[in-house]
């Protein structure tokens, strides 16, 4: 067969998430090295693979995480599409890309070789348009967690206000102030007491609280 003339050759589309949990009190964001010489060669890049011809973008992001990854239960939605001509040095290749949060319940320091947590703080340069991904993805977590319940996918399904705080005060490198944000998430009434208290703890036990539904809630500016 062939070769189609340039001007009507069709780019490639692939797929990309970039994931985030919580370790050890530490927000990271999940990479997989690529070692695809002579252009990457021993480099790493987020999760991600091209799409199949019979596949939806969606099918293809669920293949890649089940055939990669041992990761289950992610909150994920899609982010960004990234076009631009030399993203990829071999290929016009063109991404959806997605944003992916696992609860920090989930077990997810157990691998598959060659991938890793990275600390976001400690992010090394990655393949392809991928840190400008991770940037996108970075601001969408931190916009969301502003004016939606968006949080709750990185905490146990039950947890105690402070670690809820934890988690606002990971993301956006602030400090909150205890006492205003326990105010202000109560009066929005999107958690409720489990009834249960925080086994293991040395001093004064805390309330467990759970959220009320486990869909994305839209929320007035909480921080």
């Amino acid at each position: 067969m062939k070769q189609a003339p340039a001007n009507t050759r069709f780019a490639a589309v692939a797929v990309d998430i970039v994931i985030f949990t919580i370790i050890d009190d530490v927000l990271c964001v999940l990479l997989g090295i690529v070692d695809r010489p002579p252009h990457y060669q021993n480099i790493e890049a987020c999760i991600g693979g091209l799409v199949e011809v019979n596949e939806t973008t969606e099918a293809a992001l669920h293949r890649h995480l089940q055939t990669k990854t041992t990761l289950q239960n992610l909150y994920i939605e899609q982010l960004y599409t990234f076009s631009e001509i030399e993203r990829d040095k071999r290929n016009r290749v063109i991404s959806v890309s997605y944003l992916g949060l696992v609860r920090q319940s989930e077990d997810v320091t157990s691998l598959p070789e060659g991938l890793r947590w990275c600390p976001v703080h400690e992010l090394p340069k990655l393949a392809y348009d991928h840190s400008d991904m991770f940037a996108v993805a970075y601001s969408r977590l931190k916009g969301k967690l502003a004016y939606t319940t968006i949080a709750q996918f990185l905490l146990p399904k039950t947890f105690t206000l402070t670690e809820l705080q934890r988690v606002y005060e990971l993301i956006t490198g602030a400090h909150i102030d205890k006492r205003n944000f326990r105010k202000k998430l109560l009066s929005l009434d999107v958690v409720k007491e489990t009834g249960r208290m925080q086994e293991g703890m040395k001093n004064r036990p805390a309330a467990l609280y759970t959220f009320k539904t486990t869909k994305l809630v839209e929320l007035p500016l909480l921080t």
